[in-house]
């Protein structure tokens, strides 16, 4: 009887960690669907997946690493990475709405993890959004930053929403100590996993 041959030993890649600024209307898997582009288009790297999701109509940071266990930590909701996001929404926040959101709402899929949250001026590092969109002039507007540690579908707009602020523009800033600064839209930079 023959002994079985030992596997030949692979080295393991090295672990990569890449901020993406994805801009508005793309996907965060690389093909295509048909009616929206995916990474493909800006991103030729195989092996690397996105290490969470940032909806089509959202722009901002979006990582992608070649390694699992990263990839995992960065996206389970027991980590609790930190998201920074800035949303300009319809309305004047009211202090109720903002203590709404720093102690948790509850959403249809449950009570959401408090949020840390402040109303801002508009960005300085933002860039111009690409096509340009008028929104309605006779409605007041506002940025808000807010820091979430889940990663729920649509968790910010959901959030907003709930407290009475519809979302019309949303951009991830930052998670965990990486940031979308200086990128951008549709450029990339290596980041230290």
């Amino acid at each position: 009887m023959s002994r079985p041959r030992p596997r030949p030993r692979v080295a393991k890649s090295e672990t990569r960690l890449i901020g993406f600024n994805k801009p508005m209307d793309v996907l965060s898997q690389f093909t295509d669907d048909g009616h929206w582009p995916g990474l493909k288009r800006f991103l030729d790297m195989p092996g690397m997946y996105p290490a969470g999701r940032l909806d089509r109509d959202s722009e901002g940071l979006l990582l992608l690493t070649n390694d699992g266990i990263l990839q995992a930590r960065l996206t389970d909701p027991a980590s609790a990475t930190p998201k920074t996001y800035f949303a300009l929404v319809e309305g004047t926040p009211t202090g109720e709405a903002l203590e709404a959101l720093r102690t948790g709402v509850t959403l249809k899929d449950g009570p959401t993890r408090p949020a840390r949250v402040e109303e801002v001026a508009e960005p300085g590092w933002l860039w111009p959004r690409d096509p340009p969109v008028r929104f309605r002039k006779s409605v007041p507007e506002a940025w808000l930053k807010l820091t979430i540690t889940e990663g729920r579908n649509r968790q910010v707009r959901r959030m907003c929403a709930h407290v009475g602020l519809p979302v019309l523009r949303l951009i991830r800033f930052s998670v965990g100590p990486h940031t979308v600064e200086g990128l951008k839209p549709g450029t990339w930079k290596a980041l230290q996993p």
